[in-house]
């Protein structure tokens, strides 16, 4: 026993502790990497909502962009620019101004003289009415007069309601007889943004705070203006005062992602509150910091329990000795003893490896629970269709069970399609999220097809339209703008259906497409009731329609041709020799690009 007891007790704990305080700053790069992780992943999830933003606004401005355009060519609006003394034409062009707005939905629409002066309004008979006040001032007037597309966002001096309003030339050949003005109420576009931690921010050319989800930074100014850009807000009075007080944000508490849109000047900006990224990494700090202080403590006690082993092993050690003084006497006893101390140990040693593998189970567990927590983001998105094969992976089974090899392959191919299905949830997402470029560019004419008809499947298949497709099966390349053309595609293919809307069975649609000397034809036909000689001769004419009110307004083909010629290509109407409507798309050859992988299969 003296010899034991002689032995020195090392401070474990102490040495413990001493280690806790030597790996305390490996928590120092595990925050800076969950710090870098979620600012990465919220900079990932307001970079999309920062685009799908941008595409809605947008989209909004491009629907009315082209209506002065349009309308400046009723004969009603060129008989009052005409005659401004005439009380009847001005009226007919007042009534004709509200039925307009009303349908499209638009703020309110004004004609104005050469003189700045508003002739006819939509709101002719409001109190806050447009007619017979001067605009002259703004620099949409200018910019109509001048021949081109006037845009400019601005308080109404008469509403007080904010707006963009877009104003083009009514011309007489090469004469300007007046301008027509369309103000577009982005109101809309600011509640949709909704209640969340995330700032809306959008500034125009001149830095002030003109579209926001906070109301109290609305017409801020977020940078020093120059005298000139102060003279042009006195000139143009596009808020509500003429020296808008500065925004005070303090920049290390938010992160700002930003995305200008040209053609307006605007900057639009989500900012996103720090705490959202700080939240998250404290707390990963603080798991760490216990899982630092639990494997201490595992660690101490694996030290205590080899501790225990060493001492134990000395006690064998001298319990071996003592009996061999008496090996003589006891030699059978000792070897008995030697026997179950041996198997002890084995024992011992058994359980040290079982308790080894039991901390490695513990760690994979632990890895798997992280895996089920990242897996949990997209499991919301593809549920249904995990549901779906499930149960026709179920019945497949069964089926097999009772050799019915045809319907369990049938399953099987249900299946294959709803897998193809899922990897089309993200592709279509991607593909209309992509913001659309001004000018034209090279696009691949069967992928557009194919999201076009995509968006129209169900509606297809409920209506039993059979769809035979003679498209080359290599890609046709186009000068157009990939979003438009999608639009174009989209409003025929819709028209196209709603035709066959007053036909019974059988319905048929045909798409083709060839390449000819001019560029490449796109044909689109069906087997409905086809053009009448009046719908032939108006077809391109803003609102005129064979469709009910709350069917349509007419402005889907005129809109269509617009965009065509915009991009410089022509849509031809005529009826089929067999019966039915034919539409020709001729589009201009664009350059060979990358080939785009194909949605899901729409042949069925």
């Amino acid at each position: 026993m003296n010899s034991t007891s002689t032995l020195p007790r090392r401070p474990r704990w102490r040495s413990l502790a001493l280690l806790a305080l030597i790996l305390a700053p490996l928590l120092w790069p595990l925050e800076h990497l969950a710090e870098r992780y979620y600012r990465n992943e919220l900079l990932s999830q307001n970079r999309q909502t920062l685009d799908l933003y941008v595409a809605n606004l947008l989209g909004t401005l491009h629907r009315y962009e082209v209506m002065p355009q349009i309308l400046g060519d009723l004969p009603a609006l060129r008989a009052a620019l005409a005659n401004p003394q005439d009380k009847q034409a001005q009226d007919a062009a007042n009534r004709l101004l509200t039925t307009i707005a009303q349908q499209t939905g638009a703020e309110v629409m004004y004609l104005m003289a050469p003189n700045g002066d508003t002739l006819a309004a939509s709101n002719w008979d409001k109190r806050d009415s447009f007619v017979g006040r001067n605009f002259a001032f703004r620099p949409y007037f200018s910019e109509a007069m001048e021949g081109r597309l006037g845009r400019f966002f601005g308080l109404g001096t008469t509403s007080a309601k904010r707006g963009y309003f877009f104003g083009a030339a009514v011309r007489d050949g090469n004469d300007v007889l007046g301008a027509l003005v369309v103000k577009v109420d982005l109101d809309n576009t600011e509640t949709l943004w909704g209640k969340t931690p995330e700032q809306l921010l959008v500034t125009d050319h001149n830095g002030v705070v003109i579209l926001t989800s906070n109301p109290g930074w609305r017409f801020r100014a977020t940078r020093p203006m120059s005298e000139e850009e102060k003279q042009a807000i006195v000139a143009n009075q596009p808020y509500p005062t003429r020296d808008p007080r500065p925004l005070l944000l303090n920049e290390p508490d938010w992160l700002t992602q930003t995305q200008q849109i040209s053609e307006t000047g605007w900057s639009v900006n989500i900012l996103a509150p720090r705490m959202l990224v700080a939240r998250p990494v404290r707390t990963v700090v603080a798991v760490g910091g216990a899982t630092l202080l639990v494997l201490m403590l595992l660690l101490g006690i694996m030290m205590q329990r080899r501790r225990h082993y060493l001492d134990r092993i000395a006690f064998e050690a001298k319990a071996r000795r003592e009996l061999e003084i008496r090996v003589i006497e006891r030699t059978s006893d000792l070897e008995g003893a030697n026997g179950r101390l041996r198997q002890e140990v084995l024992e011992r040693e058994h359980a040290q490896q079982e308790l080894f593998r039991a901390q490695d189970e513990l760690v994979q567990a632990s890895k798997l629970s992280a895996l089920g927590t990242m897996s949990a983001s997209i499991s919301h998105e593809l549920n249904q269709p995990l549901a779906a094969i499930r149960s026709y992976a179920e019945n497949a089974e069964v089926l097999l069970d009772h050799e019915r090899t045809e319907d369990a392959r049938g399953n099987l191919k249900l299946i294959s399609e709803l897998t193809g299905r899922m990897a089309s949830i993200i592709a279509h997402l991607r593909a209309f999220a992509r913001r659309d470029r001004h000018a034209p560019e090279s696009v691949a004419l069967q992928p557009a097809l194919d999201d076009a008809l995509a968006l129209l499947a169900k509606r297809r298949r409920a209506m039993e339209v059979e769809l035979i497709r003679d498209l080359p099966a290599a890609t046709l390349w186009v000068q157009a703008g990939e979003t438009r053309l999608r639009q174009v595609l989209g409003n025929l293919l819709a028209n196209a259906l709603d035709a066959l809307t007053e036909k019974g069975p059988p319905r048929k649609l045909w798409i083709s497409a060839e390449h000819t000397d001019g560029g490449v034809n796109l044909y689109i036909r069906d087997n409905g009731p086809g053009f009448s000689r009046e719908a032939l001769e108006r077809a391109r004419e803003p609102f005129f329609t064979t469709k009910t009110r709350t069917q349509g307004l007419g402005l889907g083909l005129a809109i269509c041709d617009t965009l065509m010629r915009a991009l410089g290509g022509e849509l031809l109407f005529a009826n089929h020799p067999e019966g039915g409507a034919l539409l020709t798309l001729r589009m201009r050859v664009g350059a060979s690009g990358v080939n785009l992988q194909p949605p899901e299969d729409l042949s069925a």
